[in-house]
């Protein structure tokens, strides 16, 4: 494999869509405003890009170093696993990847606020940080968040609460209620992915040390705890629809929970747990789906 294509397998590009659907529900809930705005879109989307390729650079080094990747691993070989890249590569595209992202960052900063309002401007620079550094300390270090079962709280609150919130802001520099329910539903759906993710490794998560979710409750409770994220999901969606709506295809964003009805009992009576791979793409797809037609409705 060449160098190039090493780097793009580290960069996990099939998760974009995932975290690119937040940034399109926050996009949309601004268009509803009329404040919509194209430079500040792209300008969003480019910085999420830069936070997802870090935090996937980052997971590669961390297990890697670690020796979480290993041969007991389920899911697919890791770039530092198959020796594809070295730590020190992996840590100068760590670096690379910080340096743009906070460059796009402050520009997307400075387009939406400008230096008139300088608290925003710094409040939402310091979020950018934190970002990057929890991105970074989900399996870096001694104390990675991620072998500590707070996973799950770093995805719901950067992928789902953040992600619509903090781009909605961006073009309305304001905040109501309502908004936070499509941000749940997109912070739950992301931590479902998550949780599928840790269920097909946890044991060997749990050979290894590495504590989420799925090794603290185990297979059962791990699928009934999958099942409320998939419920919390769907109910944040259809009360804002509810409230929301003025016609009956305004609910039609609640069309992407129906390929998850069949999703969830795959996984219930999965017992196999490599086949869990392929439902994390289902889950993902089905949470961009809801994101592009939630934005279409709101278009619309």
């Amino acid at each position: 494999m060449s160098k190039t294509k090493a780097w793009l397998n580290a960069a996990r590009l099939r998760t974009l869509p995932l975290s690119f659907s937040g940034i399109i529900v926050g996009a949309a809930l601004a268009f509803r405003e009329n404040a919509f705005d194209i430079p500040i879109f792209l300008l969003a989307l480019l910085t999420t890009l830069g936070f997802q390729v870090l935090s996937n650079f980052a997971n590669d080094f961390g297990d890697g170093v670690k020796g979480t990747d290993n041969d007991d691993r389920v899911g697919p070989k890791r770039a530092l696993q198959s020796g594809l890249l070295t730590e020190s590569e992996l840590k100068k595209g760590m670096i690379i990847t910080i340096i743009l992202t906070l460059i796009v960052a402050i520009v997307l900063i400075y387009v939406s606020f400008g230096l008139e309002n300088l608290g925003y401007f710094v409040l939402f620079l310091l979020l950018g940080v934190a970002a990057i550094i929890a991105a970074i300390k989900y399996t870096v270090g001694v104390n990675a968040y991620g072998y500590r079962a707070m996973g799950d709280v770093f995805v719901f609150v950067f992928f789902g609460l953040l992600s619509v919130l903090g781009s909605y802001f961006l073009y309305v520099q304001q905040l109501s209620l309502m908004v936070f329910l499509p941000a749940i539903t997109i912070g739950f759906l992301s931590t479902a992915v998550l949780n599928l993710n840790n269920m097909r490794d946890r044991i060997s998560d749990a050979k290894v040390n590495k504590i989420t979710i799925p090794v603290l409750l185990g297979e059962k409770k791990s699928k009934k705890y999958h099942a409320f994220l998939l419920l919390g999901a769907y109910t944040a969606a259809f009360f804002y629809c509810y409230i929301a709506a003025s016609a009956w295809w305004q609910f039609l964003p609640l069309i992407a929970f129906l390929p998850l009805l069949k999703h969830y009992g795959v996984v219930m009576v999965n017992r196999n747990p490599a086949a869990l791979d392929s439902e994390l793409k289902k889950v993902a797809l089905s949470t961009f789906l809801f994101a592009v037609l939630f934005f279409v409705v709101a278009v619309f």
